[in-house]
């Protein structure tokens, strides 16, 4: 070859190389996308807002970097308890919340978070994964244009913080207590005056005289909130979220734009860190609650059988009220009843059995 001639291909090569890789730079950077979390937590919040933030890197280190999701604690992009309308119409992309906030949207959303008398959160998962719970709380989110996934659980929750004892059922007529979803409608049919607060607005109202008593999540995070600085007296075990499952909720366009690579992977991650967070809680709470009681002044208190007979009669009326409500809440229902039933008996015989025999032994 005659050297003008491939000097003349080679700068021609060059050039067809130069801009090709001009090109592809845009294209790249075209393909990643900043997508924006919302949360019903307040910012960095033990557990609930720590999660939500490990949830979002991990789908960000998953996808290296293609999807990258900016997490928002409530109230810096909208109000907590507005995080659901956000992203149903798309002015977020997802959110990091507990489902049964949204019963004003429909009583269905109580049963893929906690109810009364429920599910723990073994079961919980055994009913979402493998017993049909996320088929219909999939064909209820659609119905708000969302995509629900699991990302978190808190377990067995305590019964709340009061200023006076509860001895009898009697004591609940008039009590001013926060507590959302389902269980607060039990505390309604107990004579209760019940409202619902996010998370950052708990312990003013308890100072204030707002509240009388008011539930949270368990030991750990209960503490970080310093509730003991005004309500001595705890009671366990909580009715009302034997096993919380916390959401993380997809625009559904937003999700159905995913591949299905990557809607793979961003379930997968949603997943570890169902697992993750409830890894940290069963880590954290009995710490806590030793710190509660022998550095705080806290005054542990058990709910009296008579007391829990009265939780779960009401708490029974009140699934049965939210079943009426549509078809499809019928069927949710339904299905939650059958994981319940089925997994009672296995729980008695395995979980409950065995820690019951193991604390027998060793004392």
């Amino acid at each position: 070859m005659k050297r003008r001639a491939f000097l003349t291909g080679a700068a021609t090569a060059g050039v067809a190389a130069a801009a090709a890789s001009t090109l592809a730079k845009p294209a790249i950077a075209q393909g990643k996308r900043e997508l924006k979390m919302v949360t019903t937590w307040p910012k960095n919040f033990p557990g609930l807002g720590t999660g939500a933030q490990r949830a979002a890197d991990r789908i960000t280190a998953a996808t290296e970097g293609r999807i990258t999701v900016k997490v928002y604690a409530a109230g810096e992009l909208v109000p907590p308890f507005e995080s659901f309308d956000a992203v149903s119409s798309g002015t977020a992309d997802c959110m990091h919340a507990a489902a049964y906030y949204w019963q004003g949207k429909s009583k269905g959303f109580n049963f893929f978070t906690a109810v009364p008398m429920g599910l723990l959160q073994p079961e919980m998962d055994a009913w979402i994964q493998f017993g049909g719970g996320q088929e219909l709380w999939d064909e209820l989110g659609a119905k708000f244009n969302l995509k629900p996934l699991p990302c978190g659980n808190t377990g067995v929750q305590m019964g709340g913080w009061f200023r006076k004892e509860i001895k009898s059922v009697e004591d609940f007529k008039g009590l001013k207590f926060r507590m959302p979803g389902a269980g607060g409608e039990v505390l309604r049919k107990l004579g209760a005056a019940v409202v619902a607060l996010p998370g950052g607005e708990i312990f003013p109202a308890l100072q204030s005289g707002a509240i009388d008593a008011t539930e949270w999540v368990g030991p750990w995070n209960d503490m970080a909130f310093g509730f003991y600085r005004v309500a001595k007296f705890y009671y366990w075990p909580g009715y009302h979220e034997p096993g919380s499952m916390l959401e993380c909720t997809w625009n559904k366009g937003v999700w159905d734009s995913f591949s299905k690579a990557d809607q793979g992977l961003i379930t997968d991650c949603c997943l570890a860190e169902n697992n993750a967070m409830m890894a940290e809680f069963n880590a954290r709470n009995g710490d806590s609650l030793k710190q509660l009681i022998e550095q705080h002044g806290v005054q542990l208190r058990e709910f009296s059988d008579e007391i829990y007979k009265a939780f779960a009669k009401a708490s029974e009326e009140v699934l049965g009220e939210m079943a009426t409500e549509s078809d499809l809440v019928d069927r949710i229902y339904n299905s939650f009843l059958d994981a319940r039933d089925k997994s009672m008996s296995w729980t008695r015989l395995a979980n409950q059995g065995y820690a019951n025999k193991r604390e027998a032994a060793m004392s």
